[in-house]
């Protein structure tokens, strides 16, 4: 049991404040964000697939991933600035997209929309997001937007082309959900949406699925049957690669041959992910499969893919850690939303700029005075798992 788990979890409806102590690690964030958030959003945010061996995997790779440093180096400014797909971004940083955005805080997704643009990281706007891609976009963010194939094609053209209208600066493709996970946490509370809170690029009711509790499981996951395709193909990928012409992440990519076969078909990253230990208990590790995936990726003749990490990411170790393994840069899911629950706008500028402090602390530490230096570093994986001081997930 980590520390976390012996926290607190008061629910305090609307977001917690930041009268603390500014926060010394992501993961004391964490703490604020239980504090402020009922049981069943506490663990619909931190809850993985059944026994939950694919959420710990991801953090438990990355606490025995050690770096070689290099040494008298002038390291001493360290730029994090980088391309990640399309224009720079001030470090090799994402907002990784995740739903219903409001169940955390009353402006959900527009306070995360507004901190990334502060931060100058890209904000990905999820299928199932609580907030209108044009409210999204009018924060002034640099979006990408996040696709789940869904049953109605009219509708995946549809979003399609909202996107291109606000903007958003790619497409991500996520490919590892014909359906849910089985999470237990949700099965066993029962979990259904508040009706103030909808997915409302697909609900235009006030009710949908979603909203209707049931003592046979989690209703987001019975809506989520409801809309989503069960099947999504190579063809459907080229389907959608002749329709727009935003460049195109796959993501939810762990098979090397998958990544090859992406980049054939046109995209211009892929993003390897677990789906945050959320979908197959099995899946590998996300960073244990990133290197493979960059070797395979290497090989192409006439390819650029980039490679994203996505899963496990509490640190900006983590993110030094993911580049000197070949990623072009990672994608922040759960602790953007601790900042979100814990303070709103401000709790999620705090997460991402001791994100970016951490960042540049390891950067320098590790004698890299840029994101090309940290790509060079060598990685060492030694032992087994050092057990004194658990992360929260």
């Amino acid at each position: 049991m980590s520390a976390l788990d012996q926290a607190p979890a008061t629910p305090a409806p609307g977001g917690g404040n930041l009268a603390q102590a500014p926060p010394a690690a992501l993961d004391d964030m964490a703490h604020r964000a239980r504090a402020a958030l009922t049981p069943e959003s506490w663990d619909w945010l931190d809850g993985g697939a059944e026994r939950e061996r694919a959420l710990a995997g991801n953090l438990d790779v990355f606490d025995r991933i050690a770096v070689l440093p290099r040494v008298l180096r002038d390291a001493s400014a360290c730029d994090t600035t980088g391309p990640l797909v399309h224009s720079a971004a001030a470090m090799p940083v994402a907002i990784a997209p995740i739903a219903y955005q409001r169940l955390f805080h009353p402006e959900g997704e527009l306070a995360v929309a507004r901190a990334a643009a502060a931060a100058g990281v890209p904000f990905t706007i999820s299928t199932l997001s609580s907030s209108t891609m044009a409210d999204i976009a009018a924060t002034g963010a640099t979006t990408w937007f996040q696709l789940y194939w869904l049953k109605d094609r009219d509708t995946v053209l549809e979003l399609v082309r909202k996107a291109e209208d606000i903007g958003s600066e790619a497409l991500v493709l996520t490919v590892d959900v014909p359906l849910m996970g089985r999470r237990l946490r949700d099965i066993r509370h029962g979990f259904a949406l508040p009706d103030t809170i909808r997915a409302v690029n697909l609900d235009q009711g006030a009710r949908s699925r979603a909203h209707r509790k049931s003592a046979h499981g989690s209703a987001v996951a019975a809506h989520t049957t409801d809309a989503f395709a069960p099947a999504v193909t190579w063809q459907d990928v080229a389907w959608l690669r002749d329709r727009t012409d935003l460049p195109l992440i796959i993501k939810g990519v762990l098979h090397p041959e998958d990544a090859v076969r992406a980049a054939e078909a046109g995209a211009a990253a892929v993003v390897v992910s677990n789906h945050g230990g959320r979908q197959l208990d099995l899946a590998a590790p996300s960073v244990q499969a990133l290197p493979a995936v960059v070797d395979a990726l290497d090989t192409l003749q006439g390819h650029r893919c980039r490679v994203l990490l996505d899963s496990g990411i509490r640190g900006g170790s983590d993110v030094l850690a993911a580049l000197a393994l070949g990623a072009s840069g990672v994608l922040l899911g759960r602790p953007a939303i601790w900042g979100l629950a814990a303070g709103g706008q401000e709790g999620c500028t705090q997460v991402l700029s001791l994100l970016r402090e951490e960042l540049r602390h390891a950067m320098n530490l590790a004698g890299c005075p840029d994101l090309a230096a940290a790509a060079e570093l060598q990685i060492t994986i030694p032992g087994p798992r050092n057990t004194t001081a658990p992360r929260t997930r």
